[in-house]
């Protein structure tokens, strides 16, 4: 595959979604929750990662997609990533709809786990690392178990996981990455100011409740 053609192909998704901000159709059931959920975590996950890159490498990232195993080491950061980015951005959305009694303890984790498979599976053909799943399953699994519902609906910051992991993750030097994880870790951390704003345009909290109740 020629070195253009590769670099196509690992920005297709990405380039596909810059339109996301232009949906006008609001969002008032569960499954057009999920759907929210995971293409806004697939938009800023890559949208963060090739930035990193690009902006590391300068006039070097075109010529390391001749690279394979660099291409490899970008799929495996890819699933990485965007798996703490669905994690966290589930969390925000189950918290705020699940808020002021609309849907239990219970329920509030099983919707967070469907939002959570729902971007899992819709993804699939981009997570190159799928023998990663059952661990980040575990590890969402684990943030349930200690998710205090209440403080994330208030405000409680959920968006940790995901500027951390693409500092772990992302193929750079550890040494440069030593110099660079305030200012990453941030810009993913803005990224996510305007999903969130776009969310707060499109939800009706109570519609998804009732919708995803009437599931149970």
């Amino acid at each position: 595959m020629a070195v253009a053609e590769k670099m196509r192909s690992a920005g297709r998704v990405l380039a596909g979604m810059f339109g996301l901000g232009a949906q006008k159709q609001p969002l008032e059931t569960a499954d057009m929750l999920a759907d929210f959920v995971a293409t806004r975590s697939a938009y800023v996950s890559q949208k963060k990662l090739y930035g990193y890159l690009k902006t590391r490498m300068g006039t070097r990232y075109p010529t390391m997609f001749e690279d394979e195993q660099f291409i490899a080491s970008i799929n495996i950061a890819k699933a990485h990533v965007f798996a703490a980015c669905l994690s966290d951005m589930t969390l925000f959305a189950v918290a705020d709809v699940g808020a002021q009694g609309r849907l239990s303890r219970d329920g509030k984790d099983a919707l967070a786990r469907q939002c959570f498979q729902h971007g899992l599976d819709a993804n699939a053909d981009q997570l190159a690392h799928a023998d990663a799943a059952a661990g980040w399953n575990e590890a969402f699994e684990a943030r349930l178990a200690d998710v205090q519902w209440d403080n994330a609906a208030a405000g409680g910051d959920v968006f940790g996981t995901s500027p951390a992991t693409l500092v772990e993750w992302a193929p750079i030097a550890p040494q440069l990455k030593a110099y660079d994880r305030e200012i990453v870790e941030n810009s993913l951390k803005f990224a996510w100011i305007e999903i969130r704003r776009e969310y707060r345009r499109l939800i009706d909290p109570e519609a998804v409740a009732a919708d995803f109740r009437q599931q149970m």
